[in-house]
């Protein structure tokens, strides 16, 4: 009798990041050089685009795929941008953020502590997608929380 099939792979998570990318085996290489991403599969067209590739970066798995614009799949180059961030949590902010521009993002927002409680900046990687970046520094209560943020523009958290 053989097992059952789990519906959830045991070493996925249960959302994973699936990006489409306009040059996705340069994507693939961005990926490793800023973020130490490690390829763990590839899977490629006749032609040589990719149609799935899977990598793991820290304890998490990012997929992509080449664009294919005959059926709808395209980078957020195409489209003008990106409504999507991909947050990422890091040892060392700051040397995170200094290898990922290094490597070929462009700063969309400065690392700086956050009165949340991490220091944390966004780059923008060179196929269009956002990443935020952050350090947990401090721990801070939600009322700590709200009085920094109403400081910070007092129209903000002044409903409950």
């Amino acid at each position: 009798m053989t097992a059952p099939v789990e519906a959830i792979p045991q070493d996925m998570h249960t959302i994973t990041p699936h990006l489409v990318c306009d040059g996705a085996a340069e994507a693939i290489d961005f990926y490793k050089k800023a973020f130490n991403a490690v390829e763990a599969a590839r899977m490629q067209t006749p032609d040589g685009k990719i149609m799935h590739a899977m990598l793991t970066i820290g304890d998490s798995h990012l997929m992509l795929v080449d664009e294919f614009p005959d059926y709808g799949s395209v980078g957020p180059n195409k489209l003008k941008g990106t409504p999507v961030t991909l947050h990422m949590y890091v040892q060392d902010v700051d040397q995170a953020f200094a290898r990922a521009v290094a490597a070929g993002a462009s700063v969309k927002m400065a690392v700086e502590n956050q009165f949340w409680g991490d220091r944390y900046g966004i780059v923008t990687d060179p196929f269009g997608h956002s990443w935020s970046l952050a350090t947990h520094v401090k721990d801070v209560t939600p009322e700590e929380m709200k009085a920094a943020m109403q400081d910070m523009n007092p129209e903000c958290g002044a409903q409950s």
